[in-house]
């Protein structure tokens, strides 16, 4: 087939790669424009689009899909399938229409839970046990299509934001050439989903990360795994905001001191007091420095005592 490739993080490389590698022929990559990164804020292309010019694939960044130019160039490319995963921008009908076959998406959820943008961070910290990726036919709804193939993933006990990540961009890639031949012949019968099951992942917000010492120490310790590696977990001491990088919850018959308050510090970890259990801070980070563990960040630092929040 003749694909159109539409992606823009890291987690878009490997069905792109896969796609690279396949009896298929990716005409064209849009991917989102460049945006300024690092301490210089110079113009930084994203990871499909430099995997694009290292392949000599022609690349198309448009700002959205409202200007007539930029909605013919795409139907001129005479595409039969546009694959998308993780683009970034909403498609109008005309671009869904485009494609022969339509276009189809990647999402890293078993749909219907998890719709939207952050899945892999709610689910870690909505506590589920389990998700996976769905290979979705493209409607103009919120992915809300019908479903040409749903493959779970276990998430793991100490599962981060990152891990779970990396697992199912994978798995996502090998998904998505499982499905395609199917999808060549007209013969896969996606399912609808139940949309009364649906639940949102809405975007991350950075205020979300800061720390309430008051909830119980597994769900802060699910917040810390999800938000890991952004827009990590971070709570006040003193003048300071700590990042809190990892932790591990522990057990506790009672509440010793006010939620926040540190009531040990050692080489094993930083203990917190929560709404319920203690927490214990492994990694952690003050702002300018790199992150350290609790044994050497203690060595400049005294917390014992101290309260956070």
């Amino acid at each position: 087939m003749r694909i159109i490739f539409a992606g823009t993080p890291d987690f878009s490389v490997p069905p792109l790669q896969a796609l690279l590698g396949s009896e298929h022929q990716v005409i064209a990559v849009y991917t989102q424009p460049d945006r300024p990164a690092g301490r210089g804020r110079k113009l930084t292309p994203s990871p499909v689009k430099e995997l694009a010019l290292a392949t000599c694939l022609p690349v198309y960044q448009p700002l959205n899909f409202k200007g007539e130019p930029d909605l013919a160039a795409l139907e001129s490319l005479g595409a039969d399938l546009m694959i998308v995963v993780a683009y970034g921008l909403l498609l109008p009908q005309r671009v869904l229409n485009a494609p022969r076959l339509g276009c189809i998406n990647i999402h890293a959820s078993l749909l219907p839970r998890w719709r939207g943008a952050a899945p892999i961070q709610r689910a870690i910290a909505a506590g589920d046990r389990e998700s996976g990726i769905t290979i979705m036919q493209m409607e103009a709804g919120l992915d809300t299509g019908p479903m040409h193939l749903i493959r779970p993933c276990p998430i793991d006990e100490r599962e981060t934001g990152e891990t779970l990540h990396d697992k199912l961009s994978a798995l996502g890639a090998l998904a998505l050439m499982e499905s395609l031949p199917a999808i060549e012949a007209g013969i896969s019968q996606p399912q609808p989903q139940d949309g009364a099951s649906a639940v949102y992942a809405h975007k991350l917000k950075k205020e979300e990360s800061l720390i309430d010492w008051r909830q119980p120490a597994a769900g802060i310790d699910r917040l810390v795994r999800a938000f890991n590696p952004w827009p990590v977990a971070q709570t006040p001491c003193g003048d300071s905001m700590l990042r809190i990088w990892d932790a591990v919850p522990l057990q506790a018959e009672t509440a010793p001191s006010l939620a926040g308050s540190v009531i040990a510090a050692g080489s094993a970890g930083i203990d917190v007091v929560t709404g319920q259990g203690l927490l214990r801070i492994t990694r952690l980070q003050m702002p300018g420095k790199r992150v350290m563990d609790a044994a050497d960040f203690l060595n400049a630092h005294a917390l014992a005592g101290v309260t956070l929040g």
